[in-house]
Formats: structure tokens, sequence, C-alpha cells
């Protein structure tokens, strides 16, 4: 196994910042967020969800691939991943993004189904625009060697193992994968441990990891209790990862476990550095 992070929780740095850090942790590689950004943010504060100081786009990737290809390897990382916010009916994103990956030696994209599920519209009907919209962007990636990864994530309807697999069973394994992702799922989409990851079989391509832990709020006037789901380390978060590492460890997984915290109560270098150090010692 191997270790990683995605920039996204990284904005307040540059990309060669960013893989220094990594370096001095002892990270194996980088998960770079590659996206655009929203009109209106190019001189925002930087914000995970915002404007970020390696400024990777679908737009600029390919030509400064030599740059990121220069300052992966200077600091001894390998690149896990492209994490976009790309739709798959975005085709000509997806190629952008597709031939950025080849020539920077990235070997798997981040894609999105067509829709967020809140209820509004049938799970059968995005369903069916899901598997259709990967079949085309399949089209594209195929032809430059890069594999598409699906995130297992809440206001989709691929919550779960078994959601997600349904969708992406329907292609080779060496074209779309899953990412295993534990924190989305101790408020939406757990499934035990072991089954979950057995199930998901060839196509566990990628693990997101941080925790979350339950808090009680208020009871509403029905009486009944809401509930909070702050960010924390992964020790003290519901999730088992003593069990996730013992069954990967079983199954002979071979892939990156990249590190996605966003807790605001503890500094970047913290939260990398407690992460991986949690990790190893598992």
């Amino acid at each position: 196994m191997k270790y990683s992070a995605t920039s996204v929780m990284l904005p307040n740095y540059n990309l060669q910042q960013t893989c220094g850090l990594l370096r001095s942790l002892g990270f194996d590689g980088v998960e770079l967020r590659v996206r655009r950004l929203a009109p209106g943010q190019e001189n925002a504060a930087p914000s995970p969800w915002g404007r970020h100081l390696t400024d990777l786009s679908p737009d600029n990737i390919l030509s400064r691939a030599e740059e990121v290809k220069k300052v992966t390897g200077d600091n001894g990382l390998a690149l896990a991943g492209f994490a976009s916010a790309c739709s798959a009916t975005d085709l000509e994103q997806v190629k952008l993004l597709a031939e950025g990956a080849q020539v920077c030696g990235c070997p798997a994209v981040r894609l999105s189904c067509p829709r967020g599920y809140d209820g509004s519209v049938n799970y059968h009907e995005l369903y069916g625009e899901a598997v259709e919209a990967f079949a085309k962007a399949l089209q594209i990636t195929r032809c430059y060697g890069v594999k598409v990864l699906l995130e297992m994530h809440g206001g989709t309807i691929h919550p779960s193992a078994s959601s997600a697999c349904r969708i992406v069973s329907s292609f080779d394994a060496k074209d779309l994968g899953v990412i295993y992702d534990p924190q989305n799922m101790v408020v939406d989409g757990y499934e035990t441990i072991q089954v979950a990851l057995e199930l998901l079989g060839a196509y566990l391509a990628h693990i997101h990891v941080g925790a979350h832990r339950p808090e009680p709020g208020e009871v509403d006037e029905m009486g009944t209790r809401k509930w909070q789901w702050p960010a924390c380390p992964m020790g003290s978060g519901l999730y088992n990862y003593p069990k996730m590492m013992e069954v990967l460890r079983k199954i002979g997984y071979e892939g990156f476990i990249s590190i996605e915290d966003f807790g605001a109560d503890r500094s970047d270098e913290e939260k990398l550095r407690g992460g991986i150090e949690y990790l190893r010692m598992l």
C-alpha cells in the first residue's frame, strides 16, 4: 500500500510547497486537485472548494505537465490521481483531463455522475443517466490509457460500496474504478467493511481516508435528536480503520490510501503528520 494526500485540503500551498510538505512527512504520492474555478473566484481567498494557489485546471494542465512532472519527481512523489470536479457528461473537459493526465503520467481521473441525489428525481432515472454518461466518457479516457474513478459520496446515488459497484460493474475494471471513502460512509452509505471491500473486488481503485464523529445536537419539537458530524483525527472517528487495514492486507490491496482531512481544529501539517503516522502504525 502507498500513502498520498489530496491537495484539495491544501488551498494555501502552491505546487512546490504542496509537494515539499508531503515529501518531508514521508508520503509516497500526491492526489492533485485539477479543477476549473467558478466565475468570480479568480481573486478570492484560497479555500478547499474555491481558489487554490496550485492553480491547476483542465485548461492549463497540459501546458504545465512538465512542471508537474519535475516538481513531483524532484520530491520523490508519484501522481495518485487528479481530483477533478468534472461531470462525466462534460466530454470536452474529460478530454482535457485525460490528455493532461497522460502527459503527466497520472493514472486516473475522478469524474462524477451527471446529477446528485436529493430525492426529487427517481434513482432509476439517475442510474440510467450515469451509465450512459460513463460509457461516453470512457470512449475518450480509454484512448489515453487513463482510468476513471467514481467516489463514494453522500448526496449521490453511490454513497455505498454496493451502490457504486452497481454503476461501475457495467464496465471493465481497468477503465473505471471506485474510490472507497470511509469518512463519507459514516453519515450515509455505511456497509460492513470486509463485505464492502470484497464486493468491490477489482473495482477498488483508490481510497480516501479521514474521520468524523457523531455529536448530539438539539432535540426538535417532535422529540427527535439532531446529530452533527465534525471532523476529527482518524483514531477518534466512528469508522474502524484498524479493521480496514486488516482487510486491505488480506485482499492484497496495493493502491494508494489518500488522506483527505478538512478538520478546522488542526493545522494542515498536523493533520497530514498525524494521519500518516496513524496509518503506518496500523
